[in-house]
C-alpha cells in the first residue's frame, strides 16, 4: 500500500485523535492532494507549520496502529468475511444443484444476512 493511501486509511480509524488543525491538514494534502501551500492558506498558518502539522499527524496515526493494529485487524476481518461468502456462495449452488435441502438453505441464507451486516 502507497504511504498516501494508508496514511489516509489511517485517518479513517484514529482521526479523531488528532487536533482539529491536523486532521484537517492531513485530508487537505493527502485526500484533496493540495499543496502546502494551499493548505496554509486554508488554515492560516505557515508552510512550515503545515508541514510541522501533517508530520506529527502521521507519526501520531503510524504509532496508534502500531500500538492498537485496528486497521490490520479490519483488514483481516473483511478478508475473512469475503471468504466465508464466497464458500457460502458455493454451498448454496452445490445445494441447490444436489441436495436441495431447505435447512442449508435457510442456514445459508443466515450466514450471508450476517456477512453483510458486518460487512456494513
Amino acid at each position: 500500500m502507497s504511504k498516501n493511501l494508508e496514511v489516509s486509511y489511517l485517518l479513517d480509524f484514529y482521526g479523531d485523535l488528532l487536533t482539529d488543525k491536523q486532521r484537517e491538514a492531513v485530508e487537505y494534502y493527502y485526500n484533496d492532494d493540495l499543496s502546502l501551500s494551499e493548505i496554509a492558506d486554508n488554515l492560516k498558518i505557515s508552510r512550515q507549520g503545515v508541514r510541522d502539522s501533517i508530520k506529527r499527524a502521521e507519526a501520531i496515526l503510524f504509532n496508534m496502529e502500531k500500538t492498537l493494529g485496528l486497521a490490520q485487524r479490519f483488514q483481516t476481518m473483511q478478508k475473512g468475511l469475503d471468504v466465508i461468502k464466497r464458500e457460502t456462495e458455493k454451498i448454496d449452488r452445490r445445494n441447490m444443484k444436489i441436495y436441495r435441502s431447505d435447512d442449508i438453505n435457510e442456514s445459508i441464507k443466515l450466514i450471508l444476512k450476517t456477512v453483510d451486516e458486518l460487512c456494513e
